[in-house]
């Protein structure tokens, strides 16, 4: 159901004219030094804009459960449109999607898009379409995509990345792709860096000379406190491309899995290595070579193989927990 919504024109004064979007939803046009937001009737007061010109600045409130009631919904977010100097900010704490609809941003200032939200965030890149995001030079920020959240990226458009402070691609919880392709054709540091997992289900992922590792997978807490914590890169299907990395292609506190799909890049230069540790599939960022790897029973293992379980590596005073 379509109900009236006010429209705000960010670089204008006064009201513009009354359009209609879909109930839980918002719509995000940029042009040039200026955007258009649109808040559905019905979510709008658990909305506040904060947004100057085309710095879209959102937050959302943690009442919006009040109104969405069940895990089927969720507020999504449609942006589109190009500006030269402009930015995506989401404050919030309840899960959310947003959509790229031919979207090209570049915030000289800042990440291009930077949600501050911990739950699960779906970026949908439209099909057929090309979205392209950029940050500014020399900045204190994680990087020009950045994510508080659980960050899912699908649809079968096609995305690009330019990071120009630090990593392309940051997420402090997991990274899953599927269907859609992502282009990062500069970053400082890492292409992507993530906490807890990596997982590519399909798609295409294309990193080219990035200033540290293509792709850098984290414990979510370390040392790692639980079995969420996993630090695991998979990849089941699609294609990974990873060229030019100034250090590792693919770097996992714990494992990396290829579980199929191709693998356009050197697979022996990955952290961890079976031939660089001698300890098959275990290795601790910053341990080095182990001076021993135990079992939780105490006994020390020399390798693990296909064994799945929790293992404790040892070298002088620090101690590391990798769960496989």
């Amino acid at each position: 159901m379509k109900r009236l919504l006010t429209t705000l024109i960010l670089a204008a004064v006064g009201m513009g004219s009354a359009l209609a979007v879909d109930d839980n939803s918002v719509e995000i046009a940029f042009d040039g030094t200026s955007a258009t937001v649109t808040i559905a009737d019905n979510i709008k007061s658990y909305i506040t804009n904060n947004s100057s010109g085309s710095h879209v600045k959102l937050v959302q409130s943690d009442k919006v459960v009040e109104i969405l009631g069940n895990e089927n919904k969720e507020i999504i977010y449609y942006l589109s449109g190009t500006s030269a100097d402009g930015e995506f900010y989401l404050e919030g704490s309840y899960k959310a999607s947003v959509v790229l609809n031919a979207l090209t941003l570049t915030n000289p200032s800042g990440p291009a898009i930077n949600i501050q939200n911990g739950k699960r965030i779906n970026i949908s890149v439209k099909n057929e379409t090309e979205n392209s995001l950029t940050d500014g030079a020399n900045g204190d920020w994680k990087g020009c995509f950045v994510c508080k959240g659980h960050t899912k990226f699908k649809g079968k458009g096609k995305l690009t990345v330019n990071g120009k402070s630090a990593n392309g691609i940051w997420s402090k919880e997991y990274v899953e792709i599927k269907n859609c392709t992502i282009n990062i054709p500069s970053a400082v540091k890492d292409g992507l860096n993530c906490n807890q997992y990596f997982l590519m289900e399909s798609g295409t992922l294309n990193i080219t000379n990035p200033g540290d590792d293509g792709i850098q997978v984290s414990y979510k807490d370390n040392p790692p406190t639980k079995e969420e914590d996993t630090g695991i890169f998979t990849q089941k299907d699609g294609t990974i491309s990873i060229s030019g990395a100034a250090f590792y292609c693919v770097k996992a506190d714990a494992d990396i899995q290829f579980n199929g799909g191709t693998q356009d890049f050197d697979t022996k230069n990955i952290l961890p290595n079976a031939a660089s540790t001698g300890i098959s599939n275990v290795k601790a960022e910053g341990i080095g070579e182990a001076e021993g790897v135990y079992d939780l029973n105490g006994r020390r293992v020399t390798e693990t193989g296909n064994r799945k379980g929790i293992y404790i590596i040892k070298r002088k005073d620090k101690t590391t927990k990798v769960i496989r």
